[in-house]
């Protein structure tokens, strides 16, 4: 397990919860899985139902027993997730074009040093 990955991604975790299920409401045992595949790193339960259930109380997604077959709460997003999450990829692009920049500049001042040398 990548533990970079695993600190940078908690961070951001709320970000990555309500872009999971912008696309499909899922169960939280979906969003356990969902991180695992995609992030290759691991979350329990333990970390994603206190997430859920502050997401929820923030108002940034809401949930429905679904009943057919086994019981489990379906999470999905609402408007005022659907801002947050908006935001916070502005934020994330911000971030990430800032960092990529200032490599670029460093290349670039290398290059510069490297033909007057």
């Amino acid at each position: 397990m990548n533990k970079l990955r695993q600190t940078m991604l908690k961070g951001i975790l709320p970000a990555v919860i309500l872009n999971m299920i912008e696309k499909q409401p899922m169960h939280g045992y979906q969003i356990i899985t969902s991180i695992r595949r995609q992030y290759h790193v691991y979350y329990g339960p333990s970390t994603i139902y206190p997430l859920l259930n502050k997401l929820e109380e923030e108002g940034y997604i809401k949930s429905e027993w679904n009943l057919s077959g086994r019981p489990r709460k379906i999470y999905a997003l609402t408007n005022k997730g659907k801002k947050y999450l908006d935001e916070a990829k502005t934020e994330l692009r911000l971030i990430t074009s800032s960092i990529i920049v200032l490599e670029q500049q460093e290349i670039i001042k290398e290059w510069i040093l490297q033909q007057t040398a």
